[in-house]
C-alpha cells in the first residue's frame, strides 16, 4: 500500500506543534464550514434505546430519502439502487470489487485522488494512468489516448467530477465523448461526484446518471463528507441501475454487516438541510478560491490554474521536490512562529516526477487564517535551499 500524500507528513506537523509552531493545515480536504445543525440535532435527539445493526444497504428511510435528494440534482433513482456505505472510499472499494477482477486495468486521468491508487491494490487491479496536464488547467485528455492504452484487460475508467486533487469540473460535451469510449469498449464508468454541490462562476455540474444508454455501464459514487462538511460520519453510497451490479455489491455489504448507525441517522436528517446553507457555503469557498488563486499566482514563480469546482487546486512552484518541500516546511522552517501543511503532488500521480513541483491545496480554512498561510509560503519559497525559479506564468481558468 503507497502511503497517503494528504496524511504522510502528520508526524512532522505533530513536532512543529509540539515546539509551539502554529500549523496551517492546507493538506487535507477537511472544512472549518460548520456542520449543519439539523444533522447534530440528529444524533442528540437519536430515541433507540440500542444501537442496532441496519440493513446491510443501509437503512430504507434514509435510501427512500435520498431518492430525493437526487431528484432534485435531476438524477432519478429507486432506493433499491442505492447501497449505503462506510464513506465514499468503502463505495469505491466496494464497486471495484464487485465489478472487477484480479489483473484487471483500470484507467484514470491523473492527477486523482490518490486513495484511488490503494483501493485499486487492495483489489488486485493496476492502474493505467492517463495525465492530463497544468497547461490545459487538467481537462480531460483527448479520447484518442484513452484508446492508446485499452487493452484486453480494460475494464473500466474512473473520473473524479469536480475533481480531486485539481478542481477541474467536466463538461457535459467531455462526458459525451467518454461515455462513446465506455460503450464502445463495454467497459465500466466510475463517477465519484462528491464535490457536485461545489460549481463556481456560474458552471452547472452534469451527472454521468443522466448520460443516455449508459444506465448499465455507470457506477455513481458519492460521500455526505464535504457535502456538510461532515467528514467523520463516514456515510457514503455506491450507486448503480445495473440490478446485477448491486445484487453483487450487497454482498460484500453484508460481509461488513452494515454502515454506521448514527452516521445514517444524521446523512438522513440533513437532506433537509436549507438551500440558503449552500449558498452561503459556495459563496465562502469562491471567496476563498478567488483570493488564494490570486495569492499564489501573485508569487515569483508561481503557477496555479483556476479551479471550477471542489475546493482544491494543484499549484506548481519553483522547487526542486515537493516531497522534500512539504517536509521541510514543517521540519525546519516557521514564519513569525507560524508554518503550512501542503500535499505533495507526487503522490496524486501514479509516478512522482510530474509532480515534483507541484503540491494540492485544499481551501478549507477561513479567508484571515489563507491569508497568514500564503504570506507563510511566500516566505517560505524565499528561503528554501531547492528554490529554482523556472516556472513560467500563465493564465489558465478550469
Amino acid at each position: 500500500m503507497p502511503p497517503s500524500p494528504i496524511r504522510k507528513l502528520v508526524p512532522y506537523a505533530e513536532q512543529a506543534k509540539k515546539a509551539g509552531i502554529k500549523v496551517y493545515h492546507l493538506n487535507i480536504g477537511q472544512p472549518d464550514i460548520e456542520t449543519p445543525e439539523i444533522m447534530l440535532k440528529a444524533i442528540h435527539e437519536f430515541p433507540d434505546k440500542i444501537v442496532a445493526y441496519s440493513h446491510s444497504a443501509g437503512m430504507e428511510s434514509y435510501r427512500r430519502k435520498l431518492c430525493t435528494y437526487y431528484h432534485k440534482h435531476n438524477i432519478e433513482l429507486d432506493f433499491k439502487q442505492i447501497m449505503v456505505t462506510t464513506g465514499g472510499s468503502e463505495a469505491i472499494e466496494i464497486a471495484m470489487m464487485t465489478c472487477m477482477n484480479e489483473g484487471d486495468e483500470i484507467i484514470i486521468p491523473e492527477p486523482f485522488y490518490a486513495n484511488y491508487n490503494g483501493f485499486a491494490i487492495q483489489a488486485g487491479l493496476t492502474v493505467k494512468p492517463i495525465i492530463s496536464t497544468i497547461e490545459t488547467g487538467f481537462a480531460l485528455p483527448p479520447i484518442s489516448e484513452f484508446e492508446k492504452i485499452i487493452t484486453s484487460k480494460t475494464r473500466a475508467i474512473m473520473i473524479c467530477n469536480p475533481g480531486n486533487p485539481t478542481g477541474y469540473l467536466y463538461t457535459k460535451e467531455e462526458l459525451e465523448l467518454l461515455s462513446q469510449l465506455v460503450l464502445k469498449y463495454d467497459l465500466w464508468l466510475f463517477a465519484d461526484e462528491v464535490y457536485r454541490e461545489f460549481c463556481y462562476d456560474g458552471r452547472k455540474h452534469f451527472s454521468v446518471m443522466n448520460l443516455p444508454g449508459l444506465e448499465k455501464n455507470v457506477i455513481l459514487l458519492d460521500s455526505v463528507s464535504k457535502r456538510y462538511s461532515a467528514c467523520g460520519a463516514r456515510i457514503g453510497a455506491m450507486i448503480s441501475k445495473n440490478e446485477e451490479v448491486m445484487d453483487y455489491a450487497l454482498r460484500f455489504g453484508q460481509a461488513r454487516l452494515s454502515p454506521p448507525t448514527f452516521g445514517q441517522v444524521a446523512a438522513e436528517a440533513a437532506i433537509d438541510t436549507p438551500a440558503k446553507y449552500f449558498e452561503n457555503v459556495k459563496a465562502e469557498y469562491t471567496s476563498r478560491r478567488d483570493f488564494l488563486v490570486d495569492a499564489l499566482n501573485k508569487m515569483d514563480g508561481v503557477f496555479c490554474p483556476k479551479p471550477s469546482g471542489a475546493f482544491y487546486c494543484i499549484a506548481q512552484l519553483p522547487i526542486d521536490d515537493s516531497d522534500k518541500f512539504c517536509q521541510w516546511l514543517l521540519e525546519k522552517f516557521s514564519y513569525e512562529n507560524q508554518t503550512v501543511m501542503l500535499a505533495p503532488a507526487t503522490g496524486f500521480y501514479s509516478h512522482p516526477e510530474p509532480g515534483k513541483k507541484q503540491v494540492r491545496i485544499a481551501y478549507v480554512l477561513k479567508q484571515e487564517d489563507l491569508r497568514k498561510a500564503m504570506i507563510c509560503l511566500e516566505q517560505a519559497l524565499k528561503a528554501y535551499p531547492g528554490y529554482i525559479s523556472d516556472v513560467k506564468k500563465q493564465a489558465i481558468e478550469i
